[in-house]
C-alpha cells in the first residue's frame, strides 16, 4: 500500500508543479503534513542534499523520500511517479506547440505559467527561511524575542551573502563553507 501511495503522492505533486524542482516544495510540505513520512526539518535537509547532488532537485527528493519511507523499491516507485507526468505532458505539448507557437492564447498561457512558477519558488523560499532562520518552538517556550531568530543561521546567511556579492565563488565552495559552518555550529552547540 505504501508503494501505491508513494507513487500517487509524487505523481500529483509533479503534475501540478510549474517550473523548477523548488516549485514543488509547497506540494512536498503538503505530503509531509498528510503522510508524516518526514518533518519540515528533514525536508530542509533533503533540499540541502538534493541541491548539492547531481540531477534535478525534485527527482532527488522523490528518490530520497521513497528510500527513507520504503527502501529501494520505494525510491524507484516514488521516482517513477515523479517522472511520468512530465514525460506525458512534454510529449503532448511538443506535438501541439509547433502548431500553435504563435497563437496569442498559447503565449498568454505561457506568460501566466511563468508567474505561477515565480510564486511557487517564492513560497519555497519563505518556507526554507522559516525553517533555517526562525525558531518558533523555542520562542513559544521561552517567550524571549531573541530566541525567535536563529542567530547562527542569520550569521551564516549574512556571511554567504557577503561572499557571494564580493567574490562570486563556485557553488561547490559555498556548499562546502556552509557544511563546515553547520558542523562547527553543531560541535559548539549553537544549533
Amino acid at each position: 500500500m505504501i508503494y501505491l501511495q508513494l507513487f500517487w503522492e509524487f505523481f500529483k505533486a509533479v503534475l501540478f508543479t510549474v517550473g523548477s524542482g523548488l516549485a514543488s516544495l509547497p506540494f512536498l510540505y503538503e505530503i509531509s503534513d498528510k503522510t508524516g513520512w518526514y518533518s519540515y526539518a528533514q525536508l530542509a535537509d533533503m533540499i540541502a542534499i538534493s541541491e548539492s547532488t547531481p540531477g534535478p532537485i525534485g527527482i532527488n527528493m522523490a528518490t530520497y523520500v521513497g528510500f527513507t519511507s520504503a527502501g529501494i523499491l520505494g525510491a524507484v516507485i516514488a521516482s517513477i511517479g515523479f517522472i511520468i507526468p512530465p514525460l506525458i505532458i512534454a510529449s503532448i505539448v511538443s506535438r501541439f506547440l509547433k502548431k500553435f507557437n504563435e497563437n496569442k492564447l498559447v503565449k498568454g498561457a505561457f506568460y501566466g505559467l511563468r508567474a505561477v512558477s515565480v510564486a511557487l519558488v517564492c513560497s519555497a523560499l519563505v518556507s526554507v527561511l522559516k525553517i533555517s532562520l526562525i525558531n518558533v518552538p523555542l520562542f513559544s517556550e521561552t517567550k524571549n524575542i531573541f530566541d525567535l531568530i536563529s542567530i547562527p543561521g542569520l550569521v551564516l546567511a549574512a556571511i554567504c551573502w557577503f561572499v557571494l556579492k564580493k567574490k562570486n565563488p563556485h557553488p561547490v565552495v559555498i556548499l562546502g563553507m556552509s557544511a563546515a559552518a553547520g558542523i562547527a555550529f553543531g560541535f559548539l552547540g549553537l544549533i
